[in-house]
């Protein structure tokens, strides 16, 4: 048989107010649980307060990129060829998006659009890049037409570093070697420089004239 205790009446209303502190307490150190979900440990909780979420970047790489700096100081991006090809032979394209003194050195970049970006409503390929929402890809191919000259680039990197200072310091040209008699400068870094000349890089440039034929 089980034993009972019996509280007097009095001695309960005296033990009240301690056990009104002690249900208190209880209740503000003991997380509530909400019937039928399991309660999730302290530590899982206070570490995902703590996860910084990523930037959001574009899971796209960009295989290519290719730049035309005319005399009029502008900077024409292109992330297809159709429209760079446009542009070489007429110097204008149909669809372009242009931001007004935004490119390096005040100057107004111009990018030629597709007409999947317009339906898309979205930024092309080449505004991506420009505004690094999408990285290049690890066999990127950079272009730049200036002064009648092809400079090419096996990374954005010193491709960015040529739009925004104009210069280059390692490079291999072939003079009157590329379309329409134009030289091409195979722009190399210490790196690809000690790897001799470029040759992965000049058949890239051939083949990429080749399938727009």
């Amino acid at each position: 048989m089980h034993s009972m205790h019996i509280i007097s009446l009095s001695r309960a209303l005296a033990l009240a107010p301690m056990l009104a502190v002690f249900g208190l307490a209880g209740c503000a150190s003991d997380p509530a649980v909400t019937p039928g979900a399991a309660a999730k440990p302290a530590a899982s909780a206070t570490a995902a307060a703590h996860v910084v979420q990523p930037a959001v970047v574009s899971a796209e790489a960009a295989r290519e990129l290719f730049i035309v700096l005319p005399e009029d100081e502008r900077i024409y991006v292109f992330g297809d060829t159709k429209n760079y090809f446009q542009y070489l032979e007429h110097s204008e394209v149909s669809l372009t998006r242009t931001r007004i003194g935004e490119g390096p050195g005040g100057r107004t970049l111009v990018f030629g659009i597709t007409n999947d970006d317009v339906k898309a409503n979205a930024p092309s390929l080449a505004e991506r890049v420009i505004d690094k929402k999408t990285p290049a890809s690890g066999d990127f191919h950079g272009e730049v037409f200036k002064d009648g000259r092809f400079y090419v680039f096996h990374t954005l990197k010193d491709m960015n570093d040529f739009i925004e200072h104009g210069e280059v310091a390692l490079v291999f040209t072939d003079i009157g070697a590329g379309p329409n008699g134009a030289s091409i400068v195979w722009v190399m870094n210490k790196e690809s420089m000690a790897k001799g000349r470029p040759t992965a890089t000049m058949e890239r440039f051939k083949a990429i004239r080749s399938a727009s034929k």
